[in-house]
């Protein structure tokens, strides 16, 4: 088993071996020094900063990516002809041409491979999965969601990755909007096509201090700070989606609404262990939106951890990711979302972006071609 370290956000991927039980081999990052201090401070059993070498070791059965989006591509199709278990960070890669390639390595390798949307996994979203398959909300005919926070507002907030175009694909719109993607896909269904608009609030970034060469270096802003863009789903639901790095006083502000023929759903992830569900079917006097604590032991992953109602935290939807890819592993089939569903989130991302560049509606099918 593996993890990364890096010198500024996390930068680097982590390598498994589930042969009997998952041992922590070697962890890789670019900078040796903060490498090195990662391995002895978790208990790695070893450290490098060639990924090239650790794919190639005969020790290590899985791979976990989580570099920069501009390297996915590179280590995963390396690893799939290595015939390494693939699990990678959202959203799957840079482009969509990447995308197509990564998914074309992992199908001819035969690896199982996942990508990393672990919202999929708090146990409300997956109650809210069941719900909806069940029947219960009808005839699905509107989604919205946002995905608002505000750690970029200071203009004196250096110029990291995540601000320019070439190591992190976008900005808030493949950062944040993936993650809703992914969920609209996961409850929703299929987008038919999307329309959207995008803004650069601040132009400019002072460079981190290892990159400037004078005493006040600035270095461009080239990904969106915020997006907004409306989507029509394959079944004929409406959507709307909001994703931001500019929105003042909302911390990770993660929320999402499904209005259907026979009731609606809201989810706050500030209150991850509530899921909000109106039924029309109750009577007049008593319509309106009731809060289900998931917290029972029959709700989704619940029952693996603490008694009923202490709820669970952010850390707990990686747990049940990483347990439902290993047990993917083990049992020879892939964990959703897996490479293709991530090449979905891709393309309806792709069909954005060139909805925003054109200023008109872009199907998915027109991304495809």
């Amino acid at each position: 088993m593996g993890k990364v370290h890096s010198r500024a956000y996390r930068d680097a991927f982590a390598l498994f071996d589930v042969q009997t039980k998952p041992e922590m081999r070697v962890i890789c990052g670019r900078d040796e020094e903060g490498t090195r201090a990662a391995a002895e401070r978790y208990g790695w059993q070893a450290y490098s900063t060639t990924w090239e070498e650790v794919v190639r070791r005969d020790d290590i059965q899985v791979i976990d990516i989580a570099t920069t989006g501009n390297t996915h591509s590179q280590i995963a199709i390396a690893a799939a002809a290595q015939g390494k278990h693939i699990f990678c960070e959202k959203p799957l890669a840079n482009t969509l041409d990447e995308a197509r390639d990564m998914v074309r390595a992992v199908e001819e390798s035969g690896v199982i491979n996942t990508v990393c949307f672990n919202y999929r996994r708090v146990p409300a979203i997956a109650l809210a999965q069941q719900m909806i398959e069940a029947g219960e909300i009808g005839r699905i005919y509107h989604w919205r969601a946002a995905w608002l926070e505000d750690w970029a507002l200071n203009p004196e907030t250096p110029l990291v990755w995540r601000f320019e175009s070439d190591k992190a694909g976008s900005g808030s719109l493949g950062d944040l909007g993936s993650h809703l993607i992914d969920l609209a896909n996961f409850l929703v269904g299929p987008i038919q096509e999307t329309i959207g608009m995008a803004e650069t609030f601040i132009k400019e970034r002072p460079l981190l201090p290892e990159q400037q060469t004078s005493e006040r270096a600035t270095g461009q802003v080239t990904v969106d700070d915020g997006a907004l863009f409306l989507a029509r789903f394959e079944n004929g639901a409406l959507g709307s989606f909001e994703a931001t790095r500019f929105a003042g006083g909302n911390r990770d502000r993660f929320v999402f609404e499904i209005n259907g023929s026979k009731g609606s759903l809201y989810f706050d992830f500030q209150r991850m262990n509530e899921l909000k569900f109106y039924s029309s079917s109750d009577p007049a006097r008593k319509q309106g939106y009731r809060t289900i604590v998931v917290g029972q032991a029959d709700h989704p992953y619940v029952g693996n951890w603490w008694p009923t109602g202490l709820g669970l935290g952010y850390d707990a939807a990686f747990v049940h990711t990483i347990y439902d890819f290993l047990n993917g592993v083990a049992g020879g089939e892939s964990a959703q979302p897996d490479f293709r569903q991530g090449l979905c989130v891709q393309a309806a991302l792709e069909a954005t972006a060139r909805s925003i560049a054109e200023r008109r509606w872009v199907s998915i099918n027109e991304i495809y071609q």
